[in-house]
């Protein structure tokens, strides 16, 4: 990507999934022209950030998010990625006035009494159990050829895997992220992205379709190659599409 950019200055502020933190954009973070400011925070609980007993709801964990995000310059673009997504659309719930766009990439929350992972994780001990078993050595080479579209180098893989085995929050995500959560969430009026890889097999493409009723202005982008974390198999194809997407969001405020 071209480092010469005539366009006025934004924030992009990154929010990760379950298990990792923002270690998952490092990639990306120098992908984008000087102009932007973006930042990956890791929240409380995950990856190797000691977990914060206070943080009991999905207002809570939004409440902390808000204090990275006010500190960072506007216009602000919030993308969030997985149960990022998730905690976004709680985000804005409560703090829409301090966001200008939001790019919403493969969220969690939908469809949760059909879908396998999170019926599984119901059962007691599996959630502990998943997490060690997804996580080992063993079963890494299996579980990066259904996560990545392309393989990934042998230290971004191994980090990827031991931040999820040492995230403390992954359960409890689980609890918070609930049929009744998704049930309360009242319409976005942000100019929104809804972002999805079509090679997705994590989240289903059919997901998508759950989430639509959310959003008042919304733009939905299916991108054909990507599976589940574009921004660790396709870097500069994810920085150039998560700039292009909020080039055009910025636009429409």
């Amino acid at each position: 990507m071209s480092r010469v950019d005539p366009d006025p200055p934004f924030s992009i502020i990154a929010v990760h999934g379950n298990g990792g933190g923002g270690f998952r954009f490092e990639q990306i973070h120098n992908l984008f022209p000087p102009s932007v400011t973006f930042r990956a925070p890791t929240l409380p609980g995950f990856a190797d950030v000691p977990a914060d007993q206070s943080l009991k709801t999905m207002y809570d964990f939004a409440c902390r998010l808000h204090e990275f995000i006010i500190g960072t310059s506007r216009p602000r673009i919030i993308l969030g990625h997985g149960i990022g997504g998730s905690l976004t659309l709680e985000y804005v719930q409560h703090f829409a006035s301090e966001v200008d766009g939001l790019i919403i990439h493969s969220p969690v929350g939908s469809n949760l009494n059909s879908r396998f992972i999170p019926q599984v994780m119901k059962l007691p001990g599996a959630r502990s159990l998943g997490r060690m078993i997804f996580s080992s050595q063993l079963a890494r080479p299996i579980f990066a050829r259904l996560l990545f579209s392309s393989p990934l180098p042998k230290s971004v893989r191994d980090r990827f895997f031991d931040e999820y085995r040492r995230c403390s929050v992954f359960a409890q995500m689980f609890d918070l992220i609930s049929v009744e959560w998704f049930k309360s969430l009242n319409e976005v009026r942000i100019p929104t992205t809804l972002l999805w890889g079509k090679r997705d097999n994590v989240l289903s493409l059919r997901e998508l379709d759950f989430f639509k009723q959310f959003f008042e202005n919304l733009d939905i982008q299916v991108e054909p190659n990507w599976a589940h974390f574009p921004m660790l198999d396709a870097p500069e194809d994810y920085a150039r599409k998560i700039y292009a997407i909020s080039r055009r969001l910025i636009g429409e405020r």
